[in-house]
């Protein structure tokens, strides 16, 4: 199945000081992306197309519909192409009946950005257990080395500058994998969803999630159900990404940049 294009070129008039004139610039590809488990619709998102296998087993995991890769037998597209824009993932539906209904009612209302009320705290205090505060710890120095490390391999964004990204590495520095998305979250979910989907989710609580913007709530919500226990953000968290985190023992930082970033929750991960 070929491969769908990320950025596409468009005519524009690119104007200068003293320059004016008839040119090709390369754009971010947004298209809605159907997930669905089991044949049944359960969310519609607009994504990036590239991944999208790994953003439906992504999706399933920080929405709480499955635990690991194992609970996985399988993702496809449906119809002929990945042009129909439907990816449909098979799982064993026993005792997941309810996180089904609850992750599509969530994401019918809002498939961009997550609903942050008391029913989805009370959720994820229901789902998420709090991190063990001592199970990891990161240098300073190789936290402000990330940034650096994930802008080289954001090559959609060097061509485009339209894409967020999203980077796993683990407690030395070493990255583990980046994936890039017109959304945040959607970024988030592919590369949780490639690890899971090669079976590489044994040492999610020893690993770090960087995100190319904010920290938004749904971010952390993410990280913490796909048990990352460490989220850094170039920009800045919102207040109830804070909350979030420090209510459930993870570390937040952000405004990595340079040779300073500020911890909000969970310093105590932080050496030097």
């Amino acid at each position: 199945m070929r491969p769908r294009p990320a950025s596409i070129p468009y005519p524009i008039e690119r104007l200068g000081i003293d320059s004016r004139g008839a040119d090709e610039d390369p754009v971010t590809v947004e298209e809605p992306l159907e997930i669905r488990i089991n044949g049944e619709a359960i969310a519609v998102t607009m994504r990036t197309p590239g991944n999208d296998e790994e953003l439906a087993a992504g999706f399933c995991l920080t929405e709480g519909i499955v635990c690991d890769g194992d609970d996985i037998a399988g993702v496809a597209f449906c119809g002929d192409s990945e042009e129909d824009n439907v990816v449909d993932v098979e799982v064993d539906d026993r005792d997941r009946r309810n996180a089904i209904e609850r992750s599509r009612r969530a994401s019918y209302v809002s498939s961009s950005c997550g609903i942050c009320g008391k029913q989805t705290l009370d959720r994820i205090d229901q789902i998420v257990e709090r991190f063990d505060p001592g199970a990891m710890s990161v240098e300073y120095r190789k936290v402000l080395a990330l940034p650096a490390k994930m802008r080289r391999r954001q090559t959609v964004f060097s061509r485009t500058g339209g894409l967020h990204s999203a980077a796993l590495f683990d407690r030395d520095g070493k990255l583990l994998g980046l994936r890039e998305d017109v959304g945040r979250h959607n970024a988030v979910d592919k590369i949780v969803g490639s690890r899971l989907l090669q079976h590489f989710d044994d040492h999610r609580e020893q690993s770090i999630l960087l995100v190319s913007g904010r920290a938004s709530f749904e971010i952390v919500q993410k990280a913490a159900v796909a048990r990352i226990p460490f989220v850094a953000a170039v920009s800045a968290p919102s207040s109830l990404a804070i909350d979030l985190a420090r209510r459930l023992g993870m570390t937040l930082v952000g405004f990595v940049r340079g040779s300073r970033l500020n911890v909000y929750a969970g310093e105590h991960r932080i050496e030097g």
